[in-house]
């Protein structure tokens, strides 16, 4: 959240730097993320002074140029050479001294002390268009005969140098979601750290009257859960027009275009308050009535910014006698705004039930001011002073009378709620004796009233706007911010005792493979659970099973992820757009199913990978990654684990154009393959992407079953033998070598395959492999006879199980 420093100091009067006052604001918990000057004309004018010209004669080299003498209010006047056709002594100028940086459309450049054409010059007389005060650059900009020489012209012009204060609120801190929220908390700091005479200002609505009644609306809650209160009133003759200066600069730096004065004036007081508003066309409202009450199924909608909803009947909406008007507390109907031909306007400020607005905004994917506040609870007590301040500055800024009596239907009144805390149990909660008086003080800053005492005990009344404040623990957090969490002594060094492992710790495994895998070039990423239901609705996936939110954040967050693919293709899409096309990632994180009764989640690993295998270079060239290359990964995996073997076959999953899956008896270890192109067509990836899952929760109980066992190295020799093979297109290498190793005993320790070949001089729907066999005894030397015994049995399981032939 976004805070004027400038606009902040109207609510509460202080002399404080920003950076101070951000330090405090910070040690109360309303964490300063970032401060950043900010200026209504770029540069602030800074190191511009209003300067006379004493004399003005030719330059004694160029006929375009000038030599002045200029009075700049210094000890010594300064000679400037100006080519302005313009100057003239006399002249009251505007005078950018030595060291001003100067901001163009195409940057800036500093002024120095130069020479040009051989005359010195100390300084630049300025056009409007070189300081960002017009447009015109004919010649130089001369003021008024009454201008003060030696003033800073950002005095001069009255121009506005600000701070903005970047907030990280939490979604508790529902009191501070404004300027005066944020003042009563600097105030309540400073008034701890023994500052006095810190006053709150809130601008008076006196001048608040009713003029006329003769724009009456009447207003009627239906949905009485759903709207606890809501106020209006209408204004006529009122002139749309543009703001004033000053509320255009502050909406700026907050990060709001200005609009108009009705719309500005909304946004201001919101912003000033906390408390949203909205203003319709009263013209547009027919039958001069305001009906609060549920949408009805399917109707449509069309917003202010023409989107088109459709409702449901359980959408809160502000009706007039015939349509909907405005989705209440999250966003304006189109035919109902406020418009430059507008002339008479119906204010509302409402009290909305939280849980309403938010499921509202969430089942539309709209997030607005106004429901991130309504959404979170305002203030109940400001509804009434928002509409009036409301009113006041529409009067001020744009004219009207007022020509309604006010019209308040309150049916649910919230009042201030009632806790006690012990002063013994906020110190052991503390750690810190806090003294009683000290207490006191800080609570009655936070506009929190000690109803009555017994013993230690404190009955304590908390404001309504307070409403996360609602136990003992609560309100010890709230003298602590205040009090400091810095001024709690300590006390020593920190004892922790350290917990017993988990059996079910999987932490050594994740670093062993974290290092594996880095070591790699793969680099680890964290995406979120959340995902879109979009991608489970198709790509082969049961999108019944999905775990749905019921109050989700946006579309895109709208289910918990069945697969971790998606998120992974996600982070590709980004670096690739970026000009960052090869990729090695992988990723720890859980996926979740939901079954008729019950919800299922299990852990998984995933990589990607996509683009080159390593940066061109002069000898390999621009090598492709390739589905072996992740094949490689994932078997280093299993081996540095210390997983034993598993079946391997060729996978279905439709996620895949082609891939491999590894299971122990009806359990998945894990699958790899290619990733369909329907799926990277989704996200417009044009180069192939392996990608590997991997049933984590089984693969580290596999490994952990594995026995390590020493043996001495053999001590006689191994014997090797080749084979070339001739087998249908459609066997794989895992067929070959299982069958291999059932066959050679223990006596075979190990079978490669060393070359493929498919295409000329062999059979349609043929193929080649060419295997090697590693044969030792640990007792003996084999000789030729048993080799041969051995390499004639397995052929012969070889020809019987897959139907390989020799070649």
């Amino acid at each position: 959240m976004k805070i004027s420093y400038s606009w902040l100091k109207e609510y509460i009067n202080i002399d404080l730097s920003p950076e101070k006052a951000s330090e405090y604001l910070t040690d109360t918990g309303l964490e300063v993320e970032g401060l950043e000057q900010i200026d209504t004309i770029k540069g602030g004018l800074r190191g511009v002074v209003i300067g006379e010209v004493l004399s003005c004669k030719q330059h004694p080299n160029a006929d375009r140029l000038k030599v002045t003498e200029v009075n700049i209010g210094s000890a010594e006047p300064v000679q400037i050479v100006c080519g302005a056709p313009n100057v003239g002594a006399g002249q009251k100028v505007l005078v950018a001294t030595v060291g001003t940086e100067i901001y163009t459309e195409d940057g800036s450049f500093t002024i120095k002390k130069s020479k040009l054409r051989g005359e010195t010059s100390e300084g630049m007389i300025c056009a409007e268009d070189e300081l960002g005060l017009g447009s015109g650059h004919d010649g130089i900009m001369i003021l008024e005969s009454s201008a003060e020489v030696g003033r800073a012209a950002a005095e001069h012009f009255g121009i506005e140098s600000d701070y903005v204060i970047e907030i990280g609120l939490t979604p508790n801190r529902t009191d501070a979601m404004s300027h005066y929220g944020v003042a009563r908390d600097l105030r309540a700091a400073l008034l701890r750290f023994g500052a006095s005479n810190i006053d709150l200002n809130l601008p008076s609505v006196s001048s608040y009257q009713e003029q006329n009644l003769d724009r009456p609306i009447s207003v009627n809650i239906e949905n009485t859960e759903a709207c606890y209160r809501y106020m209006g009133i209408s204004l006529s003759g009122v002139k749309v027009g543009e703001s004033p200066a000053w509320m255009q600069n502050r909406l700026r730096a907050i990060g709001l275009n200005p609009v108009n004065t009705i719309v500005d004036i909304g946004n201001y007081v919101l912003h000033e308050t906390g408390h949203p508003m909205h203003a319709f066309d009263a013209d547009k409202i027919a039958g001069g009535s305001i009906v609060i009450k549920n949408a009805e199924p399917g109707q449509k909608f069309t917003t202010l910014d023409g989107s088109e909803l459709e409702l449901s009947d359980k959408d809160l909406m502000i009706w007039d006698a015939e349509k909907p008007l405005v989705l209440a507390g999250v966003y304006g109907g189109l035919n109902s705004g406020v418009s430059s031909e507008t002339t008479n306007i119906f204010l509302e400020v409402a009290y909305f039930d939280p849980v309403h607005i938010r499921k509202s905004a969430k089942r539309h994917g709209l997030n607005t001011d106004s429901s991130f506040r309504y959404e979170r609870g305002v203030d109940p007590a400001m509804t009434e002073y928002a509409l009036k301040r409301a009113v006041t500055l529409i009067q001020e800024l744009a004219g009207g009378e007022v020509s309604m009596a006010l019209a308040d239907e309150h049916p649910i009144k919230l009042g201030n709620h009632e806790v006690t805390m012990n002063l013994d149990r906020m110190k052991t909660l503390i750690g810190a004796d806090i003294a009683t008086e000290e207490v006191r003080s800080i609570l009655a800053s936070l506009d929190i009233r000690i109803k009555a005492e017994a013993g230690r005990n404190l009955h304590l009344e908390v404001p309504a706007y307070r409403q996360d404040v609602t136990r003992e623990a609560d309100i010890v957090e709230e003298v602590l911010r205040i009090y400091g969490f810095n001024a709690i002594p300590y006390d020593g060094p920190m004892r922790i005792a350290v917990a017993s492992k988990d059996p079910s710790d999987d932490a050594i495994e994740r670093e062993l493979i974290s290092s594996l895998l880095s070591a790699k070039g793969y680099h680890e990423m964290m995406n979120n659970s959340l995902t879109k239901s979009a991608y489970y609705e198709k790509h082969g996936f049961n999108s019944e099973v999905s775990v749905a939110m019921l109050n989700p954040l946006s579309q895109d967050l709208g289910v918990l992820r069945q697969s971790m693919l998606f998120g992974g293709l996600e982070a590709l899409e980004y670096n690739s757009k970026r000009q960052r096309p090869n990729l090695k990632f992988y990723e720890f994180g859980r996926v979740y199913k939901q079954a008729e009764n019950a919800y299922g989640e299990s852990e998984k690993l995933s990589l990607w990978l996509s683009g080159l295998s390593e940066e061109e270079n002069w000898r390999d060239g621009a090598r492709p990654s390739s589905f072996y290359e992740i094949k490689n990964a994932l078997t280093l995996c299993f081996d540095r684990l210390g997983m034993g073997p598993a079946q391997e076959s060729a996978t279905s999953d439709p996620i895949f154009s082609e891939g491999l899956h590894w299971h122990r008896g009806p359990k998945t270890i894990a699958q790899l393959g290619m990733v369909s192109k329907s799926i990277l067509k989704e996200f417009d990836l044009k180069v192939p992407v392996y990608y590997a899952e991997l049933n984590w929760s089984e693969l580290v109980k596999a490994g952990r079953k594995k026995q390590i066992a020493m043996e001495d190295l053999p001590r006689f020799p191994e014997v090797r033998r080749d084979l070339a093979l001739l087998v249908d297109s459609s066997i794989l290498y895992a067929d070959l070598e299982k069958a291999a190793l059932r066959s050679g005993g223990k006596i075979l320790k190990a079978v490669n395959l060393f070359d493929v070949y498919e295409g000329k001089n062999l059979p349609a729907g043929k193929k080649s492999y060419a295997l090697s066999f590693t044969f030792a005894h640990a007792e003996k030397t084999l000789n030729d006879k048993e080799i041969e015994k051995l390499m004639a049995k397995i052929l012969a399981n070889l020809e019987k199980q897959c139907g390989a032939s020799l070649r």
